[in-house]
C-alpha cells in the first residue's frame, strides 16, 4: 500500500511540474511574438514616415526644400539605426554574455566611459575609491552609456554621475535636471518601445529600448536598476550591483 501511495504521489508531482513547463513555455511564446509584434510595428512606422517624406517630395519636386527633405530623412534613418542596434544588443544579450564576468573596478570603468563620449553637457562626476564588481564591462558600458543617453536629452544644465557603496551593493547613479518623471509612469519607462511624451518631444529618433536593455543588463547581473525624483526635482536613475567578495580573484 504505501508503494502505491508513493507511486500515485510521484506521477501527481511529475504532472504538476509538466503543467508548469508548459505555462512557462507558453509565457515565453506569448513575449517572443509580442516583442516581434512590437518591433516589427515599430520599423514600419519609421519606414512609413521616410516613405512618405520622399514620395510627398517626388510628387512636388518644385515645391520641395531639399534641405530640409535630407534632414528629415536622415532623422527617420537614424531611428532605423537606433531601433536595429537595441534589437541587436537585445537578440545579443538573449544568446547570453559575449564574455565570462571578471573583477573590475565600477569608478574606473565610468570614468572611462564619460571621457570617451562628447556630451554637449559636461558630465560632473564624483566617486568612492576601491568599488569593485564581477560583471561583464561592455554590459555595465552599455547601461552607463543608455543612462547617460536619456540624461543628456532630459537635462537642462546639469548631468551628474556617481559611483559608491551602499551594503553590500555598488551603486552607480545618473542624475539630470530636467522635468523629471511622474510618480506612475517610473515602471513603464523600463517596458520595450515605451516612449513617454517628453522624450519624444525632445529625440524623435530614440527606440524605446534604451531603459528596458539597460534594466535586463542589471538583472542578468543580480542587481537592479530604478528611478526616482533628484534633488534638482529631474530624474535620478539608480543601477545597484553586489560587490565583488574580497576573496574572488581578478
Amino acid at each position: 500500500m504505501t508503494a502505491r501511495l508513493t507511486s500515485v504521489n510521484d506521477h501527481e508531482i511529475s504532472g504538476e511540474c509538466r503543467t508548469a513547463q508548459a505555462f512557462q513555455l507558453m509565457h515565453e511564446l506569448q513575449k517572443s511574438r509580442r516583442f516581434a509584434s512590437d518591433a516589427s510595428h515599430e520599423l514600419r512606422t519609421a519606414v512609413a514616415g521616410l516613405r512618405a517624406e520622399l514620395e510627398e517630395a517626388g510628387l512636388h519636386p518644385d515645391e520641395t526644400d531639399l534641405g530640409d527633405l535630407l534632414a528629415k530623412a536622415l532623422r527617420d534613418v537614424d531611428r532605423l539605426d537606433a531601433i536595429i542596434t537595441d534589437l541587436r544588443v537585445l537578440a545579443e544579450m538573449e544568446s547570453g554574455p559575449p564574455t565570462l564576468s571578471r573583477r573590475i573596478d565600477l569608478a574606473a570603468l565610468a570614468r572611462d566611459e564619460i571621457a570617451r563620449r562628447g556630451d554637449p553637457i559636461a558630465v560632473r562626476f564624483t566617486a568612492e575609491p576601491g568599488v569593485r564588481v564581477r560583471a561583464v564591462p561592455i554590459r555595465i558600458a552599455r547601461v552607463l552609456t543608455n543612462l547617460l543617453d536619456n540624461a543628456q536629452r532630459h537635462a537642462r544644465h546639469l548631468v551628474e554621475v556617481r559611483v559608491r557603496r551602499d551594503g553590500d551593493d555598488a551603486e552607480l547613479s545618473v542624475t539630470d535636471d530636467g522635468e523629471g518623471i511622474d510618480e506612475a509612469e517610473r515602471e513603464r519607462v523600463f517596458q520595450r518601445f515605451t516612449r513617454l511624451t517628453a522624450g519624444r518631444r525632445l529625440d524623435g529618433t530614440g527606440s524605446g529600448l534604451g531603459l528596458a536593455i539597460a534594466r535586463d543588463i542589471a538583472h542578468a547581473h543580480r542587481g537592479s536598476l530604478g528611478v526616482g525624483e533628484s534633488e534638482t526635482g529631474g530624474a535620478r536613475f539608480v543601477l545597484r550591483i553586489p560587490l565583488a567578495k574580497p576573496a574572488e580573484s581578478p
